[in-house]
């Protein structure tokens, strides 16, 4: 009776599955990778340009380098608060996740769910919740790696 009932359950789900590969929308890989490389590459010119505006005002690489990066994050985090991130996300993919403005859509974007409870105690206090555990993997991955940079150097 149990094999029975095993049987009829794996044809039930292999036909499930057979209708959904043949109803579920085929991606458009090629189109899809320009999206991700047109918008990715998009994002890094911005970046370029603000690293190239603070050169010419008298920054160093480092510092103008520096800089860059809060700009570019506050932007990510910026887009994200206004809801314009995730339209960009939805046609780019991946090239709105690589660079680092992803990285601050994906500490931001968890914490705007909670915004019906408020800026301060929903996004505000949710947002460091969500952020500890990324902020902790990466400190803890960047000493790691760092010590194994120090023995086997």
């Amino acid at each position: 009776m149990d094999d029975k009932f095993e049987q009829r359950k794996n044809q039930e789900k292999q036909a499930y599955e057979q209708l959904v590969n043949q109803i579920k929308p085929k991606p458009k890989i090629f189109v899809n990778c320009l999206w991700a490389f047109g918008v990715g590459g998009f994002i890094c010119t911005i970046g370029q340009v603000f690293i190239n505006l603070f050169m010419l005002a008298g920054r160093s690489k480092e510092d103008a380098s520096a800089l860059t990066t809060i700009i570019m994050v506050f932007l990510g985090a910026l887009l994200t608060g206004l809801g314009v991130y995730d339209k960009i996300g939805k046609r780019a993919g991946a090239g709105s996740i690589v660079p680092i403005t992803g990285f601050s859509n994906a500490i931001v974007a968890p914490a705007m769910e909670f915004k019906r409870e408020g800026y301060i105690f929903g996004v505000g206090a949710r947002i460091f919740s969500i952020a500890g555990p990324t902020l902790l993997f990466g400190f803890a991955a960047s000493v790691l790696i760092g010590f194994i940079y120090f023995i086997i150097r």
